[in-house]
């Protein structure tokens, strides 16, 4: 881009800059954590992470890049929105370690078809804890959320049915028992989850998670087990019960470096909004992979073609209650 046309487009970003960041933020994050700060300059905008907001599980800050990495594909998909292209730099700069990305405006181009379906699917695209709907995903689904991973640098991996899911659950069910007595694990959850009388506009919601009662015994019908949100104080709402998700997948990259977790979350924003557009959610596992260990042995049970990022059960919904979110004010930095 010549500095006469970044002179020309960095009036456009200043003037909507709250809009574009409450577009990126509209994006997934571990715990709801909203890990993420923003900062305008005269020709970009620049995405930092937020470590005071990182889990204690977490201390290498993957989940959190994983969080910024998904509010970063918002924030290209904001700029989109405007009729231009994004051109991102990232990690621009090796020894400011908050600062993750620079975004600046590009060629102008109008939206896709897809691009206008991701936009329209942002306000109700969620995290599913609750039950799903029966049946399987829409027919060329699944293969368009592969296509998504792919162009974002990354790969999702299909879990099958028979030995693969055997697998995976008989590893998710130990690690579930282990975590429900981790005191780490635990008072993340308690940091991070709400009550049905909160108005908190971060965390966990009560409707969002279901009671620990729900949560003690393996997931039914083929769910994989979740985090214990609940903690025995009655708050969880969400009732997990109802037919099997349709598939189980696996947030693969290649590398397992601070610009792979980036471009994993980048990748499972765009297909997590590719589904929405089809009503079609995913309940997120991070809880299986916070544990090196764990990481490896599932990357190496599921023979993986790299590290694992995400596990994705998808199911169709027809409901969606999406939980809060900061306003932009909170989130530029001056």
């Amino acid at each position: 881009m010549t500095e006469t046309t970044r002179t020309q487009t960095a009036p456009i970003l200043a003037d909507r800059a709250h809009y574009l960041v409450a577009t990126a933020t509209r994006a997934p994050s571990v715990h709801n954590t909203q890990p993420w700060r923003f900062r305008v300059t005269d020709t970009a905008i620049e995405l930092y992470c937020d470590p005071r907001r990182r889990l204690r599980a977490d201390p290498m800050g993957r989940e959190m890049l994983l969080s910024c990495g998904a509010a970063l594909f918002g924030l290209r998909l904001a700029v989109r929105s405007l009729g231009y292209q994004p051109v991102v730099d990232l990690l621009p700069e090796q020894g400011r370690v908050r600062l993750l990305a620079r975004v600046r405006l590009g060629a102008a181009r109008p939206l896709t078809t897809a691009e206008r379906e991701m936009l329209k699917a942002l306000p109700h695209r969620h995290t599913h804890r609750g039950a799903f709907g029966p049946g399987p995903l829409p027919a060329g689904l699944l293969a368009g959320l592969q296509h998504d991973a792919r162009a974002e640098g990354a790969t999702l991996a299909i879990v099958g049915p028979g030995l693969a899911y055997e697998r995976l659950s008989g590893i998710a069910i130990g690690v579930s028992r282990r975590l429900r007595r981790d005191a780490v694990a635990r008072a993340d959850a308690r940091q991070w989850t709400r009550n049905a009388a909160s108005l908190a506009r971060d965390g966990i919601p009560a409707h969002a998670f279901p009671a620990t009662s729900r949560m003690a015994r393996p997931g039914p019908h083929g769910r994989l087990p979740g985090r214990d949100f609940d903690l025995a104080r009655g708050f969880g709402l969400a009732d997990p019960d109802g037919p099997a998700p349709a598939v189980t997948a696996v947030l693969v990259t290649s590398g397992d470096t601070r610009a792979d977790w980036l471009r994993a979350g980048q990748g499972l924003h765009r297909l997590l909004l590719h589904a929405a557009s089809r009503w079609v959610f995913a309940s997120l596992h991070t809880e299986l992979l916070e544990i090196p260990v764990v990481r490896a042995l599932i990357r190496n049970r599921l023979a993986l073609p790299g590290a694992p990022q995400m596990l994705l059960q998808l199911g169709v919904a027809d409901t969606t209650r999406p939980t809060g979110r900061r306003p932009a004010d909170e989130l530029i930095e001056p």
